[in-house]
């Protein structure tokens, strides 16, 4: 009996995925040979970490099927609440986990008015970020801070290496590691999911679907304080305008991963995360101005949501069958 070879489920986006990468990663090599240094690609991981760590808790409400357009706004007025502290004398230990509760506190408010009173989430998350983005300019009337920056210690999360990578970088990973066990190999991650598929049938089964709604909105904030948390470590300095510009990374790395491996997942952003991130650096690289890149960025979450919506997807497979030839639908059918 002849024993038939078949990839993994999944296998063959992967290979999609990869083959990708690499025709983007030689464009830009034979643009700009600097592409491929050992310098750039530090850099490139070290601008990963930030997106990585916003797309990451924005998977989360994607997955629950929400939008949250809140964490830019939540960024800012974190990174300032950490600014404020650090210019204060006070320690990371506390300065760092005020910031995250600022986050988890504006993630939880989300989620409780859209889970709770059903209250849209666009016009929700919009009004909550905005009011977050105006909260951070009371703490220095829209002043940069940067008082104690040098010496409390906050400038080695960017400096610092493990086994000659970023420290971000390599806490990124773990952090997705951790995520992709927490939704895939358990119950809870599992619900997270089914919340997001059918919340009437998850409801009915015992899942908690407000709960979990709730919670992804905690996570996305919290991950954003994570991001911005980076941000802060690399530019030395606290600004209202800190993590205002995590938004379009972060949706574009979410969507353009679930187009390419066709869910939405850990590993989706993370992937998505990381072919956004190759963009935007050889875009720097070559010099071509932000308005451009920004532009591209925009487009390439254009395309993943249309190829997200599963409407606009089985309407060009039915547009697709109808152009078929008769004799090809005919060999289907048989």
């Amino acid at each position: 009996m002849t024993r038939t070879f078949t990839l993994p489920a999944g296998s063959g986006r992967f290979l999609a995925f990869l083959l990708l990468v690499v025709l983007v990663a030689t464009a830009f090599t034979l643009a700009e040979p600097r592409f491929l240094s050992t310098q750039n690609m530090s850099a490139v991981t070290r601008h990963m970490a930030a997106n990585g760590l916003a797309a990451l808790g924005l998977t989360f409400v994607v997955i629950v099927r929400k939008f949250d357009l809140s964490f830019a706004g939540t960024a800012c007025f974190a990174a300032m609440t950490i600014g404020y502290l650090i210019a204060l004398g006070q320690p990371l230990w506390i300065a760092i986990p005020a910031g995250i509760v600022v986050g988890a506190a504006i993630g939880a408010f989300n989620g409780v008015v859209i889970s709770y009173f059903r209250f849209p989430d666009i016009v929700t998350t919009i009004a909550t970020g905005s009011i977050a983005a105006g909260l951070a300019f009371v703490y220095s009337n829209g002043r940069t801070i940067f008082q104690n920056f040098m010496s409390s210690g906050i400038l080695d999360l960017n400096d610092a290496r493990v086994l000659g990578y970023s420290l971000s970088f390599v806490f990124l990973l773990g952090l997705y590691a951790v995520a992709w066990f927490f939704m895939h190999r358990t119950r809870y991650g599992a619900s997270f999911y089914a919340t997001g598929e059918n919340p009437v049938a998850a409801y009915y089964s015992g899942v908690p679907t407000r709960l979990y709604t709730m919670l992804a909105f905690v996570a996305c904030g919290v991950t954003c304080v994570f991001a911005v948390l980076l941000i802060l470590a690399e530019s030395g300095t606290a600004d209202t305008n800190e993590g205002a510009n995590l938004l379009m990374p972060a949706y574009a790395g979410v969507f353009l991963g679930t187009a390419l491996l066709g869910r939405t997942s850990v590993m989706a952003t993370l992937a998505g995360t990381f072919l956004i991130t190759m963009l935007l650096d050889g875009f720097s690289l070559l010099g071509i101005p932000f308005y451009y890149s920004d532009g591209v960025v925009s487009a390439i979450l254009l395309a993943g949501v249309v190829f997200f919506d599963a409407r606009l997807r089985e309407f060009l497979s039915d547009i697709g069958s109808f152009l078929q030839p008769a004799s090809v639908k005919k060999e289907k059918r048989s």
